[in-house]
């Protein structure tokens, strides 16, 4: 398999932005990674998702699940090259997710589920619950980009096609912050 340069995509695309971000998590971060900027490009977004789709491509996924927005993408572009259907789970509160539109998983359908930038793994969390809700059995979880700073559990295996630790604050300890750098909140959340 051939090499990819995701942290290069991501430049090129011009999506790694640098100032002062709020992220969906309540964090803050000198760095913003624009994945729409990188989404909007079918070739961009088809070797990555051919990443993820390779890494478990011997694993009988029959179901790609991904959270809403980011998400969407990236599930029908892996389950396209994995030959699979692919879903996505949307918001149904402040902290659950439920598949709507007909979607469903049957019992004991193994299931990758998939992301684009994991920072503290709240919509992986949510769209785990609601497949193991519609019985699903999780096989592994998928990213783009994994931020985070510390390494997390998910109970399954995690790929990332970039590992790329980016510093996060909360806002009571932000020095950008108290630099009086302007808070800017990205994205369309």
């Amino acid at each position: 398999m051939r090499q990819i340069n995701t942290e290069g995509i991501f430049e090129k695309a011009g999506a790694i932005l640098k100032g002062h971000f709020l992220l969906t998590s309540g964090l803050h971060s000198p760095v913003y990674w624009e994945k729409f900027k990188v989404l909007q490009s079918p070739p961009h977004t088809e070797r990555l998702c051919r990443m993820i789709a390779d890494h478990f491509r011997q694993q009988q996924i029959q179901v790609v699940a991904g959270p809403t927005t980011g998400g969407i993408i990236l599930a029908f572009e892996t389950a396209r090259q994995l030959g699979v259907r692919g879903i996505f789970a949307e918001k149904t509160g402040e902290k659950e997710r439920a598949f709507k539109r007909g979607f469903n998983i049957e019992t004991g359908e193994r299931v990758l589920i998939v992301d684009d930038i994991l920072t503290t793994g709240g919509s992986l969390r949510q769209t785990i619950a609601a497949v193991k809700k519609l019985g699903g059995q999780i096989i592994g979880i998928g990213v783009m980009v994994d931020r985070s700073t510390e390494e997390m559990d998910f109970g399954v295996p995690l790929f990332s096609c970039l590992r790329a630790e980016t510093v996060t604050y909360s806002p009571e300890n932000c020095p950008l912050c108290k630099a009086k750098i302007p808070l800017v909140k990205p994205g369309g959340g």
